[in-house]
């Protein structure tokens, strides 16, 4: 479903990604590990059209992604949940999660809307709060749903566990295994494996930006 191949990226005059290749087939739950820093983010950026490669290629479906803006992407079925959580403070959680239907026109917003609130129930509760009264890890549920509101193919998930509360990242754990049930193909990015182990099939590692020595199949 999605190929990274011999990937390059450049911030600057930093070479952050070096020559990254990777694959993940459908209904795989994958995990792209390495340490801080070591290039999990801009690669995922890379796939959403956020950071421009400058070698190599990145193929969705067979697509070849190099020409495509953000928003097209997202309209291949691609959602993605930053680190940062990325929400709009001013917007209540429904809006947000409503967000991605207003760009991307043949997205059902209410039916989308609906599948978010049966998987995850407790964002009903805060669906009229805007965003920046929410938790840190409130935010990250309501990051995830927007995601999951457009990403009818593939999530990517930018450490959806760090800097959340114990609790919070057990329900977290708890969504993402429900979504691996229903075949939803995600790739996620993790500095350590803690919430994420049992859910994996594979895991590739990064480091300084290029494939570790070994790939381990979870």
């Amino acid at each position: 479903m999605l190929e990274l191949r011999d990937i390059h990226v450049s911030i600057g005059s930093v070479k952050a990604v070096r020559g990254f290749s990777m694959q993940v087939d459908p209904g795989q739950m994958v995990g792209l590990a390495g340490r801080n820093g070591a290039g999990k983010t801009t690669a995922l950026r890379s796939i959403m059209g956020l950071t421009q490669i400058t070698q190599g290629s990145i193929h969705f479906d067979g697509q070849d992604m190099k020409n495509l803006p953000t928003h097209a992407r997202a309209a291949l079925g691609i959602g993605y949940m930053p680190e940062a959580r990325g929400l709009i403070p001013e917007l209540t959680v429904e809006e947000n999660i409503l967000l991605p239907s207003w760009v991307v026109s043949h997205l059902d917003g209410p039916t989308r809307l609906a599948h978010v609130y049966e998987i995850m129930p407790e964002l009903i509760e805060m669906k009229d709060r805007r965003a920046l009264l929410l938790s840190g890890g409130q935010q990250k549920l309501v990051a995830l749903g927007r995601a999951l509101a457009v990403g009818t193919k593939l999530l990517l998930l930018d450490e959806p566990f760090e800097g959340v509360a114990p609790a919070l990242a057990q329900r977290l754990s708890e969504v993402i295994s429900v979504l691996s049930a229903e075949s939803l193909t995600v790739l996620m990015s993790m500095s350590e494996m803690t919430h994420s182990e049992d859910l994996l099939d594979r895991v590739w590692g990064i480091e300084r930006g290029a494939n570790t020595a070994s790939n381990l199949a979870a």
